[in-house]
């Protein structure tokens, strides 16, 4: 292939907002550098780009936005590519013979596009049916921000909250359904700010039409207090 083929494809892919793996492509020297060491990179970087862009950097407004970019991005905004902020998936008995879906609804959703580094926000809905094992509440929601605070691609944070949970619990009737708007067609390219994308993985009894239906219907309950 060509480079100019190359780069067409690489283009097409980012534009179509395509993931090209289940796991985020994550370099095996990823962490060797520490935190600081980072932070102290990418201010440089983000110092020149804006001063590549015409901006005047020894302006009082600008100076202290290339320190708050790079502890933004390390701290918060990528902060679940680090393994070590993973959140423990504490389980525990379910002694009390509670049977039924559980869904854990409207979990705030802030992401970040992989292709173009636009936000993601959205809702996410995740449902799991015990098969002998219960997981906190906020678990589910920490789970969930763990992998949106990453670049990602909306189809692979959706399968992998629902992986996440499908290896805590030892079960595969895990369910995830994420409704998320996409900055970076709803403020560029299209400009489009009404669509929003819809992905969802369903899992073990998840697949059956009647327990789908239950999940959906579970989702659609106006619950706002």
């Amino acid at each position: 292939m060509s480079d100019q083929n190359k780069e067409n494809l690489i283009e097409e892919l980012g534009d179509n907002h395509i993931a090209t793996s289940y796991e985020n492509p994550i370099r095996e020297d990823a962490f060797e550098m520490s935190d600081d060491e980072k932070i102290e990179k990418i201010k440089g970087h983000v110092h020149q780009i804006m001063e590549t862009l015409g901006m005047d950097m020894t302006d009082d407004s600008l100076q202290g936005t290339p320190n708050r970019v790079a502890k933004m991005y390390v701290n918060e905004t990528f902060g679940g590519l680090h393994p070590n902020k993973k959140p423990k998936a504490s389980t525990f008995q379910n002694n009390y013979k509670y049977g039924e879906m559980l869904v854990e609804k409207n979990i705030t959703v802030y992401s970040t596009c992989e292709h173009h580094l636009l936000p993601i926000i959205g809702r996410a809905h995740v449902a799991y049916i015990s098969s002998g094992r219960v997981i906190g509440l906020s678990k589910m929601n920490r789970i969930v921000n763990y992998y949106a605070k990453r670049p990602q691609v909306q189809e692979r944070l959706t399968m992998q909250v629902v992986k996440e949970l499908q290896k805590a619990l030892k079960t595969e009737d895990v369910a995830c359904v994420i409704d998320a708007k996409h900055l970076c067609v709803n403020s560029r390219g299209i400009n489009d700010i009404e669509s929003s994308t819809v992905t969802s993985e369903y899992g073990g009894k998840f697949k059956d039409e009647n327990v789908r239906r239950e999940l959906l219907n579970y989702i659609k309950l106006d619950t706002k207090f």
